[in-house]
């Protein structure tokens, strides 16, 4: 499988919000990859790493999300009977 085909079918349906959320996350690595660091000023450096914080701390929530089992999958607890 190649990389572009993980990123159109994930294996689990991603919901809107979810994507969109990780497509933010996608383009602001990108941007650092793209940034030359050596000439950001300290003030820059600082806003980007923040940047990629709030990206990671995101994309670990929608991990957290995705990984739930659904409540339709859950197993049911055996019915009692007397």
């Amino acid at each position: 499988m190649n990389d572009e085909h993980s990123r159109t079918n994930p294996g689990r349906i991603l919901t809107n919000s979810q994507a969109t959320r990780i497509d933010f996350a996608r383009r602001d690595l990108e941007t650092a990859r793209a940034e030359d660091l050596a000439q950001l000023p300290p003030a820059g450096l600082v806003r980007l790493v923040e940047r990629l914080r709030l990206r990671l701390h995101d994309t670990i929530a929608v991990v957290d999300e995705i990984s739930q089992p659904s409540p339709r999958l859950a197993p049911h607890p055996p019915d009692e009977h007397p």
